[in-house]
């Protein structure tokens, strides 16, 4: 809704308005077709627009401009011509040289992963694993993590129940990461204070941070996080048997859970596998069992 208040100034000639979008469509790019795609604007409290009785200046100029700088920073750049390049690099190198491939998975993708990683922008699992388009479907959140079944809907298991009953993927990859920011929010925690989105969400690793505080009380809290960013691992890979047609599937063998964690301050990676086994389920010294556990360097 745009709302218009006018200022202290008028004159003869022009009005001038302080225009405070909260939230409108107020113009749009001209489509081949004539239409006009729409385009939103948010939270712009500085912008002022001046409207003259004496032309259409403001509409003239408005249409001469014809958006192509959208979005500038304070040094001048266009990011979003800069991310027009990139995409039209993409469409010329990858897209167009492997046309048939992704004719192929405009009918339909089935992809042998789940990947499950953080929602940090420096831990993107197709840049570190090297996944292409239709190899991993891919849910990302705040500190990777698998709420337990009984938690209710979210958009993480709602990705589980689509990926696992759906696309029948057979490997559920939980990726965690070095520094992570929702690791630390829950490392500091303070059960008495009023919890904010955040908080509400990282609680779900809330028994990482219980093992964690058990197992390595005597490391700095730096230290501390580091040594939970794995554990949150682990525990999201046994959140996920909680979830009964993922342990149905586990325990026929025809779907695996994989838990890996990127350190992308030495660029490393360790990747294992939960050994499935009813025993090993039953956990020993806060440990859970794993198999084929490998160190990329």
């Amino acid at each position: 809704m745009a709302i218009l208040a006018p200022t202290s100034s008028l004159s003869k000639d022009s009005y001038s308005f302080s225009l405070h979008i909260q939230s409108s469509t107020i113009f749009g790019s001209k489509l081949k077709s004539g239409e006009f795609q729409q385009t939103r604007f948010s939270s712009y409290p500085g912008l002022t627009i001046k409207a003259s009785r004496e032309s259409l200046g403001l509409t003239q100029e408005l249409k001469s401009n014809k958006l192509e700088r959208v979005v500038e920073t304070e040094d001048g750049s266009d990011l979003f011509e800069d991310m027009k390049h990139r995409f039209l690099s993409f469409k010329k190198h990858k897209y167009l040289e492997n046309l048939e491939h992704y004719q192929n998975l405009a009918k339909g993708q089935a992809p042998k992963f789940l990947v499950i990683g953080c929602a940090d922008s420096r831990v993107c699992p197709s840049t570190i694993l090297g996944f292409q388009p239709g190899e991993a479907f891919m849910v990302r959140n705040i500190a990777n993590l698998v709420p337990p079944f009984e938690s209710g809907p979210s958009e993480t298991n709602a990705a589980l129940e689509f990926s696992v009953n759906s696309l029948e993927v057979k490997n559920i990859l939980v990726v965690g990461h070095s520094c992570c920011g929702g690791i630390r929010a829950l490392m500091s925690m303070n059960d008495e204070v009023d919890k904010s989105f955040i908080q509400s969400w990282v609680v779900n690793g809330k028994d990482a941070r219980l093992w964690t505080k058990a197992a390595a009380s005597k490391l700095s809290f730096d230290q501390q996080c580091k040594y939970c960013e794995k554990e949150s691992v682990n525990r999201s890979l046994l959140n996920l048997l909680t979830y009964p047609w993922i342990e149905e599937k586990v325990k026929k063998g025809i779907l695996s859970v994989h838990g890996g964690y990127y350190d992308f301050v030495d660029c490393t990676f360790e990747k294992w596998t939960l050994d499935y086994k009813e025993d090993n389920l039953k956990e020993k010294n806060g440990r859970i069992s794993v198999k084929s556990h490998l160190l990329w360097s």
